[in-house]
C-alpha cells in the first residue's frame, strides 16, 4: 500500500475533513466566486484583499475533495500537493509585502503526471511506479514556481500517454458527461480544469493530448512549436513530436501561462531553436479585432478515415463548425473555405508508422533514475500490470529503433505533408489553417475498457489533431458550442512554426467574440 493519499484509496469526507482542519481561513467569511475564476480575477482580489492565496488553494482542495465523493468518479486527480497551504501562505506574505512572486503569484496549476515534480510522486497512470518520486522537478515544473505559481495536484493520464484509462486509478470520465471518454491522454488535466478543480493546467501533445481533452472540455489548448516548451522531466512517447503546453478555461489564461514555460532550456537542446522567436509576453498579441484582416484557410477533409459524414454527431459537428466559420467572417477574417492540401487524408496513417522512436526514448529516459521501479520498456510490460489495451499497444514497439529502414519511411512521408501543408499556405497566402480538433462528439466509454485489449468504444473518432505534430506547427483550440446533447466542440488554428501569438491572437478575436464557454453541470 502507497503510503501517498491516493484518491482512489482515500475516503473523500476523510480528505475534505484533514483539508478543513488545516485551514486558518474561514471559507465563508469571503464571497470571491472561485468557479470560472481567471488569474487576472485572482489577481485583483488579492490586491484588493478581498481573498488571501490560502483562501484560493483552500477553496479548490474543497472542490477537489467533493468532486472525489461524486458517483461516478470524474478521476481527473491523481494527488494534491501535501506542501500547497504552506506556499499558499508565504505567498500570502508576499502579497502583504507588496511584492508578488511573478506573473502566476499564488495561481493553482494543476500538472499531468507525466511531468516530473520534486516533493510528490510520479505515476504515468500505472501502478507499477504510484511510489516514483522523482527527486527532481521537471523544468517545466520550475518555471511555473518561479513565476509564482502552487502545483496544486497531479492529474490522471492514460497510462504511460494514450488514451484515457490506467492502472493506478481506473477510467478518467468526462466532466460534461461522465458516460463518455474526456479524450487523452490528458485527459485528467482537461477534466480538472473544466470543472474548476484547479485555476490553469499543463498537458503533453505527442498526437492530440493537450488540445483533445481540451476540445471536449471547452476548453482552449495550445501545442506550441515542437522546440519552444522544454521537455526536461518529462517521460517521452516520440520525441520528435513530444511537446507540453497550457490548457484553460481563457486565451488570455494560456498566453500568461505560455510566457512562463516557453523558452531555451540546455536541459533539451531542441529548444535553441526557440531563440530569437519567444516575444516579451504573448500576452501582447491579444486583440479583439484580431481577426480583421486575417486569411484563414478552412479544411473540410476528415482526416480519420473512419469518420462517415453521414454519421449523426458528424453532421453535429459540422453544424457547430459552420456556424464557427461564418463567425471568423462577421469578425473580419478573409475565409477561404475548402483548402485542398495534397495528402491530408493520409495523415493519420503516416504518423502511425512512427513506432521506431519510443522503446529508445522510454529505455534512455528511465536510466536517468537510479531508483526507478523499472528501467526499461520491456520490463514493465514483463509484469503483466499494465492495462490490457496500452500493453498491447506498447508491446509492438518492442524490438524497434530509429536505425531501423521502416523510420526513413516514415520520415520521408512526414516531411512530404509539412511541405504540402506550406505550399498550400502559400499559394493561397494564408495566415493560418482551421478544422475542426474532432469530427465527432466523444464516444461513450465501453463496460470492459479496463479489462479487454480491444474495447469497442470508437475513441478519438473523428480525429484530426495530427496535423500539428506531423508538421511540427503549433495549433490552438478553442471552444466553438455544443452539440444538441451539451457536448463540447472545438475548432483549431494551427500555424507555421513560432506563430504562437499570431494564432493566440486569432484565438482571443473569436473566443471574444462568440463566448462560447460555460462550465459542465455539477456531477457532469
Amino acid at each position: 500500500m502507497s503510503r501517498w493519499k491516493f484518491f482512489g484509496r482515500t475516503p473523500a469526507l476523510l480528505f475534505l475533513g484533514v483539508v478543513l482542519a488545516f485551514a486558518r481561513t474561514d471559507l465563508q467569511a469571503q464571497d470571491f466566486e472561485l468557479a470560472e475564476a481567471t488569474i487576472d480575477d485572482v489577481h485583483s482580489a488579492l490586491e484588493s484583499g478581498e481573498i488571501t492565496c490560502e483562501n484560493v488553494v483552500m477553496q479548490y482542495l474543497q472542490r477537489i475533495a467533493l468532486s472525489h465523493h461524486q458517483r461516478p468518479r470524474l478521476n481527473a486527480i491523481a494527488q494534491t500537493n501535501p506542501h500547497a497551504i504552506t506556499e499558499a501562505r508565504h505567498l500570502d506574505s508576499l502579497t502583504a509585502s507588496g511584492v508578488p512572486a511573478g506573473p502566476l503569484h499564488c495561481i493553482p496549476v494543476l500538472v499531468k503526471d507525466q511531468i516530473e515534480t520534486r516533493d510528490m510522486p510520479t505515476t504515468y497512470g500505472s501502478v507499477l511506479f504510484e511510489d516514483f518520486v522523482p527527486g527532481r522537478n521537471a523544468t517545466i515544473v520550475d518555471r511555473l514556481k518561479t513565476a509564482g505559481a502552487i502545483i496544486l495536484a497531479k492529474t490522471n493520464m492514460g497510462e504511460f500517454a494514450s488514451r484515457y484509462v490506467g492502472s493506478h486509478f481506473g477510467v478518467i470520465r468526462n466532466a460534461y458527461d461522465r458516460t463518455r471518454n474526456p479524450s487523452g491522454s490528458s485527459g485528467g488535466t482537461g477534466a480538472g480544469v473544466a470543472a474548476n478543480l484547479g485555476m490553469v493546467g499543463i498537458g503533453e501533445d505527442t498526437g492530440g493530448s493537450i488540445r483533445g481533452p481540451a476540445a471536449v472540455h471547452a476548453l482552449v489548448g495550445l501545442r506550441p512549436t515542437l522546440e519552444l516548451v522544454s521537455r526536461f522531466g518529462m517521460m517521452p512517447a516520440n520525441p520528435t513530436t513530444d511537446t507540453m503546453g497550457p490548457m484553460t478555461r481563457t486565451v488570455t489564461d494560456a498566453a500568461i501561462l505560455l510566457d512562463a514555460i516557453a523558452g531555451y532550456d540546455p536541459n533539451d537542446p531542441v529548444t535553441a531553436a526557440s531563440v530569437g522567436h519567444v516575444p516579451d509576453s504573448y500576452t501582447d498579441a491579444l486583440d479583439s479585432d484580431g481577426l480583421a484582416g486575417a486569411r484563414i484557410g478552412v479544411i473540410r477533409d476528415p482526416m480519420d478515415r473512419r469518420i462517415g459524414t453521414n454519421m449523426e454527431g458528424f453532421r453535429q459537428v459540422r453544424t457547430r463548425v459552420d456556424a464557427a466559420i461564418a463567425d471568423l467572417r462577421g469578425l473580419g477574417a478573409v475565409v477561404v473555405d475548402h483548402v485542398r492540401i495534397e495528402g491530408i487524408r493520409e495523415v493519420n496513417e503516416v504518423f502511425a508508422l512512427n513506432s521506431y522512436e519510443t522503446e529508445e526514448a522510454t529505455d534512455a529516459y528511465l536510466a536517468q533514475h537510479h531508483h526507478a521501479p523499472y528501467r526499461t520498456l520491456a520490463s514493465i510490460l514483463l509484469t503483466g500490470r499494465v492495462n490490457p489495451w496500452r500493453a498491447s499497444g506498447m508491446a509492438r514497439l518492442l524490438g524497434k529503433t530509429t536505425r531501423d529502414p521502416g523510420y526513413l519511411e516514415y520520415i520521408q512521408k512526414r516531411d512530404r505533408i509539412r511541405q504540402n501543408v506550406l505550399k498550400a499556405m502559400a499559394d493561397q497566402e494564408l495566415d493560418a489553417l482551421v478544422y475542426a480538433t474532432f469530427d465527432h462528439p466523444p464516444t461513450r466509454i465501453a463496460e470492459d475498457v479496463e479489462t479487454n485489449p480491444r474495447p469497442r468504444d470508437n475513441y478519438g473518432l473523428g480525429d484530426n489533431r495530427l496535423l500539428s505534430p506531423l508538421t511540427g506547427f503549433p495549433a490552438v483550440t478553442v471552444p466553438a458550442g455544443f452539440t444538441p446533447e451539451g457536448l463540447p466542440v472545438g475548432i483549431e488554428f494551427m500555424g507555421r512554426a513560432f506563430t504562437e501569438a499570431m494564432l493566440l491572437r486569432f484565438a482571443y478575436a473569436y473566443e471574444q467574440g462568440t463566448n462560447h464557454r460555460r462550465p459542465p453541470r455539477l456531477g457532469g
